[in-house]
């Protein structure tokens, strides 16, 4: 696990296209494990509440994390274990959730009876990568009662438009990425641009993380394996577009925490050539760079 990662549990159900050739089930395959073997982890599942020695918690106020990135938090296998998850996202109000899930249709029966009108600290994105699953996913992301919402378009396997979406001013950021390891499906150049467009013409953040391992530019193909190159040839790229802020209102048990007070993300000098810096939590200084 990454400092920016949460996995409360781990495995999925494939649901779409854009779970053909998942980078979890060809990870746990590479171990010889099956991706399709749904379990709570261990030591990861309380991590928003771990404090280390100095009883101080191990995320700091600020953090941007991102949940369930081996799964999907709205997996029906998963029911048993939210609730308790809810409550750390809950007793965490000074740090930012990411969650991002092919099955919006089912978030609304899986909120906390306490969600009221949603939380300040959760960033709700749905996962659209073709046209057919954005307009069947999109429009119950605007009809959830979700503070800050946005769309991840990856893997991009099509040209997709949202100009109609982005026009209701929910969406504030749209993040895109080619496909990676393997029988990677090509991203084209192309869609990219275009997905941008939108984005800056309804102001809203936009950020190409990654070109994913075939990527076809200017009607020519391009293997790129190395996803550090991938992202130094995203940020080459200029598509990387900041629209209105998202604006958090994160509190303790003091009220809201003044902006001095809140987590600041620091960069490597390799993370200056990084496509998905826009987005990112910042290095932990793990030493694995």
């Amino acid at each position: 696990m990454t400092h920016d990662t949460w996995n409360p549990w781990h495995g999925c159900v494939k649901c779409s296209e854009g779970c053909q050739n998942c980078y979890m089930y060809f990870f746990d395959r590479m171990r010889d494990l099956n991706g399709s073997d749904i379990y709570r982890t261990k030591g990861d599942f309380d991590y928003p509440v771990q404090k280390n020695r100095k009883g101080q918690y191990k995320i700091r106020s600020g953090e941007l994390i991102r949940v369930c990135m081996t799964s999907d938090f709205f997996l029906e296998e998963a029911d048993p274990w939210r609730d308790e998850a809810w409550q750390f996202m809950k007793e965490r109000s000074d740090v930012k959730f990411f969650l991002l899930t092919k099955r919006p249709e089912r978030v609304q029966s899986c909120l906390p009876d306490y969600w009221g009108n949603g939380w300040e600290n959760i960033f709700f994105n749905v996962s659209c990568e073709n046209q057919r699953r954005a307009d069947e996913r999109i429009p119950h992301l605007l009809q959830l009662p979700f503070k800050h919402k946005g769309l991840f378009c990856a893997p991009l396997l099509g040209e997709i438009h949202i100009a109609e979406y982005l026009e209701t001013g929910q969406i504030e950021q749209v993040g895109c990425g080619g496909e990676n390891y393997d029988g990677a499906r090509p991203c084209n150049f192309e869609w990219v641009k275009s997905l941008r467009q939108e984005c800056v013409e309804a102001n809203v953040t936009f950020c190409f993380v990654e070109t994913g391992t075939n990527f076809i530019k200017d009607g020519k193909l391009y293997r790129i394996p190395d996803k550090g190159i991938q992202k130094v040839m995203t940020f080459k790229s200029g598509m990387n577009f900041v629209g209105r802020p998202v604006e958090y209102v994160l509190e303790d048990n003091y009220g809201p925490i003044p902006q001095e007070r809140l987590y600041v993300p620091h960069y490597r000098k390799g993370c200056e050539q990084c496509g998905g810096r826009l987005i990112c939590n910042g290095c932990s200084d793990c030493g694995k760079c």
